[in-house]
């Protein structure tokens, strides 16, 4: 799951969320005692073939991950949140439940990319230690540049981030405007009024382990995942990120600007995300360069919406914008 810089839940919320899948808030893995599905889960697809690809950023390897149908119409490239990669995010796979994002867009025609940044999953830590908004942005350059010359899919691909994806997603955005066809942003939690001040770089990298409770601690809608799927993600999470990565000159981001944003933006917010600030997204969506604009609220849900039941509706806001009538005067 995805803690936002500067956010995250209460201890006791994090408790109650190890409690429901059956965990003590220190316990190091999930229980194996059958559960019920949730009442809206989906039945499971089969899961499209995974491939991972090296791309070379800096001289630094990163692993992007490729799922697509026979005959691709366009192409889509996600970015992960602040503490768990691409896998557990994007692509879980939970018998009898479809969850996995990755494979809802290719069931649509999607080309479907989903990339690690540095010092998660399966990309290693840069050799400082360190991740950095500006770092992670020209990363992320670098994977659209490789799907640009390798995919074969006609146009340019749309971008997608998530928390804190979202962030470097818009920032790449900025910077390499010609890259994208499209910008959407999920749990976008940067207030545009708000400043990120400067901190010395003195520190070393904590290289913190992960926990079952950190993982579990943004699934809070009622009733919206099976303990089945939740005890899931917590275990692919933890067995793909099992160290935090570390992060540093977050002042990088006062360089976000809206009114930078020249692709058409859709901004997704669960509505039961305590993280957001309705009134941030609001300054944030009416500075948008961009008229092609939408913000679409998912009902019921919350920071993990894409992984829920309501999962069905959030791919349908997704394509609904990527595939809208488009008119020029």
């Amino acid at each position: 799951m995805n803690t936002r810089f500067g956010g995250g839940r209460t201890l006791a919320a994090r408790a109650g969320l190890a409690l429901y899948i059956g965990l003590s808030p220190s316990a190091p893995s999930a229980p194996s005692a059958p559960s019920a599905p949730s009442a809206l889960a989906q039945p499971a697809r089969t899961p499209a073939a995974r491939v991972k690809h090296t791309v070379m950023s800096g001289g630094h390897p990163l692993a992007l991950w490729e799922k697509r149908p026979s005959k691709p119409t366009r192409a889509i490239v996600l970015v992960h949140g602040r503490t768990w990669s691409s896998l557990p995010d994007f692509d879980l796979q939970v018998g009898g439940e479809q969850r996995s994002l990755m494979d809802a867009l290719v069931a649509k025609g999607y080309a479907v990319y989903a990339l690690d940044l540095r010092g998660y999953g399966a990309t290693p830590r840069d050799p400082s230690g360190w991740n950095s908004p500006k770092g992670a942005a020209d990363d992320l350059a670098a994977a659209l540049a490789w799907v640009a010359a390798n995919d074969g899919v006609p146009g340019k691909p749309v971008l997608f981030g998530w928390s804190n994806g979202a962030t470097v997603a818009q920032l790449c955005a900025q910077g390499h405007p010609e890259q994208i066809s499209n910008l959407i942003l999920f749990g976008y939690w940067k207030d545009p009024d708000a400043a990120i001040a400067p901190v010395a770089e003195t520190i070393k990298p904590l290289a913190e382990k992960t926990t079952a409770e950190a993982a579990a601690s943004d699934f809070i809608a009622p009733n919206a995942i099976s303990r089945k799927a939740l005890r899931a993600y917590v275990a692919a999470a933890l067995a793909a990120d099992p160290v935090r990565t570390d992060w540093r000159r977050l002042e990088e981001y006062n360089a976000l600007d809206p009114a930078r944003v020249r692709a058409p933006t859709l901004l997704i917010q669960g509505e039961l995300d305590p993280s957001l600030d309705s009134g941030a997204l609001a300054r944030f969506f009416s500075r948008l360069a961009n008229p092609d604009r939408e913000w679409v609220v998912i009902a019921g849900g919350d920071h993990a919406a894409l992984l829920e039941d309501m999962q069905p509706a959030f791919v349908a806001a997704m394509v609904n914008f990527i595939e809208r009538p488009r008119w020029k005067p």
